[in-house]
């Protein structure tokens, strides 16, 4: 059955391909991975902690592709048993000290 399902989905990438209204099927393809994770918030969050556990993506990088602040990105990390890999570099600590200072309502110096 399985086997069917690849066969069914090969097809219908080709017809999107001939259609002509994607430049290429790979491109169709990150317009679909796009759309999907527009649309799960659950699915970004989830994706970026992968990254990041693989050293893809920084805590800043994450947060950001994850569309979370970076206090939410830390507990999604705990949330999934993904232990923090490095400290933070220096537009990361400016980063999460302008959230500190916006929490606090305080201008930046």
């Amino acid at each position: 059955m399985a086997n069917n399902a690849t066969l069914e989905l090969e097809e219908e990438l080709t017809a999107v391909a001939e259609t002509g209204l994607y430049a290429s099927r790979e491109a169709f393809l990150a317009d679909a991975v796009h759309t999907i994770l527009a649309a799960r918030p659950d699915l970004r969050e989830a994706v970026a902690s992968k990254l990041y556990e693989k050293g893809s993506l920084s805590l800043g990088r994450a947060a950001e592709w994850a569309g979370l602040s970076i206090e939410a990105m830390k507990e999604a990390l705990h949330r999934r048993g993904i232990s923090r890999q490095a400290p933070e570099g220096p537009s990361e600590v400016k980063a999460m000290a302008r959230e500190l200072l916006k929490a606090a309502r305080r201008p930046m110096p």
